[in-house]
């Protein structure tokens, strides 16, 4: 790994993001396995080509730490970019990575959420 989060110095306003080298299945499917942090990803998704979605965008019916710490676990799994743009911190899918990576598996876990939450009647 080569941010500046492994060499330790990341400053407050950068934030650390594994390189496309760095990511791993099994930490990118425990980031989706939560239904929140999936609620965010299935959003992210609807709005690509967008800038990017602050923080405050998602209403999450959790505590602000706890949100903070589901935006944590998608950035350091190699989910999300997170960047900062003022005092707004924006979130981007890393779809071209993920797609390189793993070939359809991010459309395949989107595709399903989806019909899970019709036939849940869980829209989001």
């Amino acid at each position: 790994m080569t941010t500046a989060a492994a060499t330790g110095s990341a400053s407050s306003r950068t934030l650390a993001h594994p390189e496309p080298a760095d990511v791993r299945l099994e930490t990118v499917l425990h980031a989706l396995a939560d239904p929140m942090r999936m609620r965010v990803v299935r959003a992210l998704a609807r709005e690509e080509g967008a800038a990017g979605l602050s923080c405050s965008y998602f209403d999450l019916p959790v505590t602000k730490s706890t949100c903070t710490h589901h935006f944590r676990v998608l950035r350091e799994s190699g989910v999300i970019r997170q960047i900062y743009r003022g005092t707004a911190k924006l979130n981007v899918l890393r779809r071209d990575d993920l797609d390189a990576l793993f070939p359809g598996l991010l459309d395949s876990v989107l595709a399903a959420a989806d019909r899970q939450a019709a036939r849940l009647g869980d829209e989001v």
